[in-house]
């Protein structure tokens, strides 16, 4: 079981890793070497998401959801298998966990009696000032 808030933990079957090449330069070894990581989490058919957490988590993923709700997360950072593996891990924990914080609930606020008529006295000071600008008359 993988924990990631008191409340939502995932279970290791849910998440399937799959090994492909890295992308990038290397030496001879890099083209026999499968040390990326590819990992997919179904997040639609998860029983350890509501449908709130889905739905935030679906926002946050973006390009890295599929229309089939399954969350592609690849992991190329690193030089071996076991470290992507588990950076990829950890960064499906980061999103789950950030898609699990509800946003906080804007209230509607209206400004003070005195923040209005400290605003518009200053309005009118600035529309004094401006006034006196103007074309000097010539003098004879």
């Amino acid at each position: 079981m993988i924990k990631i808030t008191p409340s939502i933990t995932l279970d290791e079957n849910e998440i399937e890793e799959q090994f492909i090449r890295a992308p990038g330069p290397g030496g001879q070894k890099v083209n026999k070497t499968e040390s990326a990581v590819q990992l997919r989490f179904n997040a639609r058919k998860s029983p350890g998401l509501s449908n709130a957490v889905f739905l935030r988590l679906n926002r946050l993923a973006g390009r890295r959801m599929t229309r089939d709700g399954v969350i592609v997360i690849t992991a190329n950072r690193f030089r071996t298998q076991e470290q992507n593996r588990r950076d990829a891990l950890e960064r499906l924990i980061a999103l789950i966990a950030r898609a699990a914080t509800p946003p906080a609930v804007r209230r509607a606020t209206k400004p003070s009696k005195a923040a209005i008529r400290r605003r518009g006295e200053s309005k009118r000071r600035r529309s004094r000032i401006k006034k006196t600008r103007g074309k000097v008359a010539p003098s004879d």
